[in-house]
């Protein structure tokens, strides 16, 4: 409504005061601007009598508000500016005053209009006072299913969170073929791989040497990596040092169980692998997503039963 159309005298009978009233640090409250408009006085004479007075106004009477709160105010009201002039043209921040501060306004504006309006302004408060208390329930109502849809957005978000996790950690295809000199791609596939790791990295792999570590090396730190390979490995002892010494911890367990080469990354996830991790994209190979879970497991279970012997760093 446009207060501006108003005549003074008819202004608390005809203006809905309870548009005015806000709800600041948990309590009803009138802004400075307004009540000023209404008494019919300048909103620096309104705050210079409160000044005068300052002892009729302690905290729970008049308070200051907060750029903070102010920027809530807006929001609240809907509008771009507050009081008739609004912040835009003032150098402070707005004064709140409650129910108690309004009343104690009457009696240091000394002005006739003041007392008058005080009495209609009483009245919206007793009104809203008492709106509130008749819809309590309505109210706790409401803040019930505030609170159930909250919940209901946090359980899907924790839901999406699961499925985008999943998308993230099977976004690769579940078979890839590498041809004949595609080394480039053979080796970011698998260095991908052995990056998605969390807590262990596992290869079977009969041939390995320095380029199978210089993969592994792509892991992140203090992921332990285990590898299976036949006793007659290229890598030796001072191999497995140097690689532990920058990115601990490698273990190196000799067995001749398989002939495949596989690739198992956090006892979950198993990748079937065409040729040695060092020949990547040497020669045509692929690489395939193992889908089946139990299969994963059997070779982990072959694997504690098959071992020959331990690390060439332990004997």
């Amino acid at each position: 409504m446009d207060k501006t159309n108003i005549e003074p005298t008819s202004l608390v009978s005809t203006y809905d005061v309870r548009d005015l009233i806000y709800h600041i640090r948990n309590q009803q409250v009138m802004i400075d601007s307004d009540l000023a408009y209404l008494y019919q006085v300048e909103t620096g004479a309104l705050n210079r009598a409160v000044k005068r007075n300052i002892a009729r106004f302690p905290e729970d009477f008049c308070f200051q508000i907060t750029f903070e709160e102010y920027e809530n105010l807006k929001c609240q009201s809907g509008i771009s500016s507050l009081g008739k002039s609004g912040y835009g043209g003032r150098r402070t921040l707005p004064y709140a005053f409650t129910e108690q501060g309004i009343s104690m306004l009457s009696g240091v504006l000394h002005t006739n209009v003041a007392v008058n309006v005080s009495v209609g302004i009483m009245r919206a408060f007793v009104e809203m006072r008492n709106f509130i208390t008749n819809n309590s329930l309505l109210f706790e109502r409401i803040s019930k299913t505030e609170l159930k849809q909250l919940e209901y957005e946090k359980k899907t978000d924790a839901k999406l969170d699961e499925i985008f996790k999943y998308i993230k950690d099977n976004e690769e295809s579940s078979q890839k073929i590498f041809f004949d000199g595609q080394i480039y791609d053979a080796f970011s596939l698998i260095a991908d791989i052995i990056k998605k790791a969390d807590s262990e990295i596992i290869l079977i792999d009969n041939y390995v040497d320095l380029d199978t570590l210089n993969l592994l090396a792509k892991k992140k730190n203090d992921i332990k990596v285990t590898i299976y390979t036949l006793k007659q490995t290229n890598l030796s002892k001072t191999d497995v040092a140097n690689f532990n010494k920058q990115y601990p911890k490698l273990i190196l367990h000799y067995t001749r169980t398989f002939h495949d080469r596989f690739l198992i990354i956090d006892n979950r996830y198993a990748y079937h692998i065409g040729a040695s991790v060092k020949d990547a994209g040497k020669k045509c190979f692929a690489i395939n997503l193992i889908q089946d879970v139990e299969i994963v497991h059997n070779i982990l279970k072959k694997l504690n039963n098959k071992t020959l012997s331990h690390s060439p760093t332990s004997s």
